[in-house]
């Protein structure tokens, strides 16, 4: 499966000639400036929450594009009164099936409010199975044990986990996260886009090397096969 990396939390798969998208905040992230968000082509978006960095360019992507966008029940609503009409509202725990895949909804432990103040509901995960591969997105959160179901569910080829810290997840929770989810390839997010979550990104994949572990952290506009 091929992931392409465009900056803080979001990134895109392709599944069985589906374009899916992640978290989309492109054109406001300073760092990406070598991503042009209107040339992407889409069929999802994923959002995991309604905080700006995550949901910035999700209404004009998708009424560019008119893909389909996922969410939470809340954010589908604000979605449909901001003019995009192609959702579809999920909440943790449920599961659907889609024409490349299953989708479950799992637990993410943050806050989700929308970008004009407005309630967001409560943040997701996303476990994603198809015949292509399985994965993970855990969106923003902390580390929980509700993260120990996922391997009962899936057997992951790789998971995409925030590795910032302050906000989210860290390197060391991180860590203890693919331990829980029975995952040894990570692909980071959620770092060094502002002063609060920049790390050490050459420390960090050390510490998963000496763990017998994968970090992944490709660069911004990158697309690296996993």
């Amino acid at each position: 499966m091929n992931l392409s990396y465009y900056g803080h939390s979001c990134f895109a798969v392709e599944i069985k000639g589906k374009r899916i998208l992640f978290d989309p905040f492109i054109s406001f992230n300073e760092l990406a400036v070598a991503v042009d968000v209107n040339e992407l082509e889409v069929d999802y978006i994923f959002i995991s929450h309604g905080h700006g960095d995550h949901i910035a360019d999700a209404i004009g992507i998708a009424k560019r594009t008119g893909c389909k966008v996922v969410a939470n029940f809340e954010i589908h609503e604000w979605l449909n009164k901001n003019g995009v009409a192609n959702t579809h509202p999920m909440n943790t725990g449920g599961k659907w099936h889609f024409d490349f895949g299953m989708v479950k909804t799992v637990v993410a432990h943050h806050s989700s409010g929308l970008p004009d103040g407005s309630y967001g509901g409560n943040p997701m995960g996303f476990v994603f199975m198809s015949d292509e591969g399985n994965f993970y997105y855990s969106g923003d959160t902390a580390l929980t044990l509700d993260m120990k179901l996922i391997a009962n569910w899936s057997k992951l080829d790789f998971a995409v986990l925030p590795i910032g810290d302050n906000f989210t997840m860290g390197i060391d929770d991180a860590m203890i996260c693919s331990n829980f989810i029975s995952c040894n390839k990570v692909v980071g997010v959620h770092y060094n886009t502002f002063d609060a979550i920049k790390i050490d990104t050459a420390a960090a994949q050390s510490a998963f090397e000496s763990a017998g572990k994968s970090l992944l952290l490709p660069e911004i506009g990158a697309t690296v096969s996993i």
